[in-house]
């Protein structure tokens, strides 16, 4: 039997959502790929039901090269309560137990947040979206389920405070994928005596893209219904943006056909080690300045001998 067609139109590129609380991200996910009436979309990297912020949604040729985003490091801003711990770390889950929170100058408040930069180790929450057997720890949790997690190494680049005000503290932390912050926010109780949870969460950026660059659903919304569906093509970042900050090859217009094929190429001036963008100049395609047309071919890989093998390629 043949594979069944998809129900659609086909829609490529990058969209960055700034997702609204209350929503998880697949629900976000499936609604904007109805506004967009795509055909396929995929989400890079859960963010809480609580959590709002940055959360890029990549379509149809796109999703290929989602992967890498899932494996950027992130920028939150979280607001910590402390003296009240609860079932799941944040503000959705039930209260377990309050305390009084000590009286603790801010350079004792350093000295406990130093413990957390740099490389740390983490114990994944049960309320997290990890998945165990092809089923997340949260639905697992829900059913009263709880499993032992293994300790992952993360890295946390920079964690700072932002404001201290009573029983609440602000933190910008900027840290490696698969890390949870309601897990620090649970430690930093912890290590204070009185417990503590993620009263608010918001993600400033997610690989080479931050909060200023997104659209939030309403807007969504209101242009879909004022437009139509089409005119939120618009609003979508190229393929290439998910790799942006990769360096980039030229290759000629037969060099290209080899590389197409699933033949590694060689080209002068390229990086010695590592992924680059690949693209290819069109003579037919010009810009609005009357020069050559760059096409985003994919990414691929440096091999020892120099030359680059395909790893991630569009269908043109």
């Amino acid at each position: 039997m043949g594979r069944k067609s998809r129900k659609g139109r086909p829609v490529n590129g990058i969209l960055l959502l700034d997702k609204p609380p209350g929503m998880t991200s697949n629900g976000a996910l499936q609604e904007v790929k109805q506004l967009f009436g795509a055909a396929k979309a995929g989400h890079t990297g859960s963010l809480d039901p609580l959590a709002t912020g940055v959360l890029p949604l990549c379509f149809g040729e796109a999703t290929k090269f989602s992967q890498f985003l899932l494996e950027a490091n992130k920028r939150y801003l979280t607001t910590v309560k402390l003296g009240v711990a609860t079932t799941t770390g944040d503000a959705d889950g039930e209260v377990l137990a309050t305390k009084e929170v000590p009286d603790v100058s801010s350079e004792e408040i350093e000295i406990i947040l130093d413990d957390f930069r740099g490389e740390i180790s983490q114990v994944p929450s049960m309320f997290s979206a990890l998945k165990v057997n092809g089923k997340p720890l949260y639905k697992l949790a829900r059913q009263g389920i709880e499993i032992e997690r293994k300790s992952r190494n993360v890295m946390i680049f920079a964690l700072e405070v932002v404001s201290r005000e009573d029983d609440l503290l602000v933190l910008d932390i900027t840290c490696s994928k698969g890390t949870y912050v309601r897990s620090i926010a649970e430690d930093i109780g912890h290590a204070l005596g009185c417990g503590a949870h993620v009263a608010q969460l918001r993600r400033l950026s997610s690989g080479p893209f931050s909060i200023e660059q997104t659209i939030g659903i309403e807007d969504l919304r209101a242009c879909c219904e004022r437009e139509g569906p089409q005119s939120l093509d618009k609003m979508l970042l190229p393929e290439s943006a998910a790799v942006m900050d990769w360096p980039a090859v030229e290759l000629s217009d037969i060099t290209a056909s080899y590389l197409r094929q699933g033949q590694p190429v060689q080209i002068s001036n390229a990086p010695t080690t590592g992924w680059v963008r690949i693209f290819s100049e069109s003579n037919s395609d010009q810009d609005e300045t009357g020069n050559p047309e760059e096409t985003f071919l994919g990414v691929g890989e440096i091999l020892e001998d120099g030359r680059i093998a395909p790893r991630r390629l569009v269908v043109m």
